[in-house]
Formats: structure tokens, C-alpha cells, sequence
């Protein structure tokens, strides 16, 4: 099935307007994270004990929230998931008591609640230290992400298309990080694997709409580089739309059946793909047009000068 087989939309012609939705939404997100004080990270990466549980019975948040300040944890974060019998319950734990923590907790609970008055569904404990060091292998993992794809991309085509793969990722990076902000979703280890995700998919959309734009240019057509660009990215169209609507069919199903856990993963991957594919068609190419335009002007501006001199 070919879905827009015949496209011949002007994409670069509405390169301006593109950019400046990119350049709100980002500054949507960063207004975001510092109205916010930061990102909100899990307890992967500030250490400390994550209960899960649900009981059998509604129970109140406070009522909860007590029984844990009377069990010795005081200040403990706790977060309902849809009703009023699941409950996550976040601990700030030292390196000496992250593992005695939660079966301390959960004793004190069955006491309170009685015994069999609630499942527990996870229980993840990480050391500070644990945390911090998984915290800057996270932020390492990403920049050499974007280190080895300037690499790549220089080696297979040349340093521009390389300079405006990179601009197109970090641009979904940015959106991605402010919807994490304005949707509270903490930032776990699987929130990174959804973020290294994003960078893979994005990539290789933007990468297929390279391979097209250098195919065309080697066939030297009697059109302008815009032009080509625009050919390009209409050839290669159906192709985009179609992985995209295929992988956000899967993503949408595991949202909606994945839980709660797997719930934030799919949101941010949900996301991603959206402006993933968004960035290879109004943000990769727009931004190779810029750089060759004014890689154009500083040729011209020196052979002027040359000339004059």
C-alpha cells in the first residue's frame, strides 16, 4: 500500500514557521524543568526504596501515610496509581539501611492493616552512591550517543549532514526531557532506555531521508537544493508515515495494557516517535539547508573578497 505515493508537499517553504513551534515547545519544557527545580529522578538515580503496593480494601492516602510516619519513615513519598487501593511509596534510604527498609516497612504495615490486607507488586532498592555513579553513566551514554553519530554521519555523507542529525536529535531530546517535566514522569533507568530509543529511531528516520537527498543530488538535476530537499523527503514519505503509524499502533497498545510500570516507558517512547519524525522532516533537512546556504555565503563572501583584493 503506498500512502502519499504522489506527494509534492513544500516542506522547506514552511522551515520558518517549523521552527518557531520547536522553539516554544522547548522553551515550554525548559520554563518547565526550572519552574520545577529540575527533573524528578527516580530512585535509580538518587538512591533510596520503591514499595508498590496494592491493598484489598480502598484505603485513604493519609490513612497510609501515617502508617508509614509511624513506622520510623518520615517524610516518605506517596503516590496513588488511578483508584485509592494502589499506592507507591518512595523512601529515602542510607547506604546502611536501603535493604532493611522495606521489610521493615512492610512488617509494620501488616501489623497495622492485618495480615493479607495488601499484595506487594515491586520492591526496588538502590544505594546512594549506586545512584549517583548510574546517574553519570546515563548523561556519559547520551552525549556519546550524539559524539559517535557526528562520527558516523561525517564518515558516510560529510560534516553537514552530520551537524544536522545532531541539531534534529538534540531538538527531540529537549521536547522529550520538557514533556517528562510537564507530565511529572520521574526519570528511571528505563526512561533512559526510552530517551536512547528515541536518538536510535530518529536517526535512522533522518538517516533514510540522507541516503534520498544524496541520491538525488548525485543525479544533478535542474533544481535548487531546496527543491531536492523537498523531493527528497516526498519520495521517502510513505515510508516514514508508515513505520511511524505501525510503531505507535504497538506503543499505544502497550500503554494501554503494559500497567503502570511500563506505562511512563511507552509515554515517553509515544512521544518520541511523534517528534522523531516530526525532526527528520521539519528539522533534520530544514537545518542541512540552512548550513549549506550559509556555507554558500561564505564561499561567495570569500572569492568577493579575494576578487577585491
Amino acid at each position: 500500500m503506498r500512502i502519499f505515493g504522489q506527494a509534492h508537499f513544500a516542506f522547506m517553504s514552511a522551515r520558518r514557521r517549523a521552527f518557531m513551534v520547536s522553539g516554544a515547545l522547548i522553551a515550554i519544557g525548559v520554563l518547565s524543568i526550572a519552574l520545577h527545580g529540575g527533573l524528578d529522578y527516580g530512585v535509580d538515580f538518587t538512591g533510596g526504596t520503591l514499595v508498590q503496593v496494592e491493598f484489598s480494601e480502598a484505603l485513604n492516602a493519609a490513612e497510609l501515610r501515617s502508617a508509614v510516619e509511624d513506622a520510623g519513615f518520615a517524610g516518605a513519598a506517596i503516590q496513588g496509581f488511578g483508584g485509592n487501593r494502589e499506592y507507591l511509596i518512595r523512601l529515602e534510604a542510607s547506604e546502611e539501611d536501603v535493604e532493611s527498609g522495606p521489610e521493615s516497612l512492610l512488617e509494620d504495615l501488616a501489623a497495622t492493616f492485618g495480615e493479607g490486607s495488601f499484595e506487594v507488586l515491586r520492591v526496588e532498592a538502590v544505594g546512594p552512591k549506586v545512584g549517583s555513579e548510574l546517574q553519570r553513566k546515563a548523561a556519559f551514554a547520551i552525549l556519546l550517543s550524539f559524539v559517535l553519530t557526528l562520527i558516523y554521519l561525517a564518515f558516510r555523507f560529510e560534516w553537514r549532514f552530520g551537524v544536522a542529525a545532531v541539531i534534529a536529535t538534540i531538538h527531540d531530546i529537549l521536547i522529550t526531557f520538557g514533556f517528562i517535566s510537564l507530565t511529572g514522569i520521574e526519570i528511571t533507568l528505563g526512561t533512559v532506555a526510552a530517551i536512547l530509543t528515541i536518538v536510535g529511531y530518529s536517526l535512522n528516520d533522518t538517516i533514510v531521508v540522507f541516503d534520498r537527498i544524496r541520491e538525488n543530488l548525485r543525479k544533478k538535476r535542474k533544481e535548487s537544493y531546496e527543491e531536492t530537499l523537498n523531493r527528497s523527503i516526498n519520495e521517502t514519505l510513505p515510508r516514514t508515515v508508515l513505520t511511524s503509524g505501525t510503531t505507535l499502533l504497538t506503543l499505544g497498545a502497550l500503554f494501554v495494557f503494559g500497567g503502570s510500570v511500563i506505562r511512563p516507558f511507552a509515554a515517553v517512547l509515544i512521544l518520541g516517535i511523534v517528534i522523531g519524525t516530526y525532526s527528520s522532516i521539519f528539522m533534520a533537512s530544514p537545518a542541512l539547508l540552512e548550513i549549506e546556504e550559509y556555507a554558500r555565503r561564505r564561499a561567495r563572501a570569500h572569492r568577493a573578497h579575494a576578487a577585491g583584493a
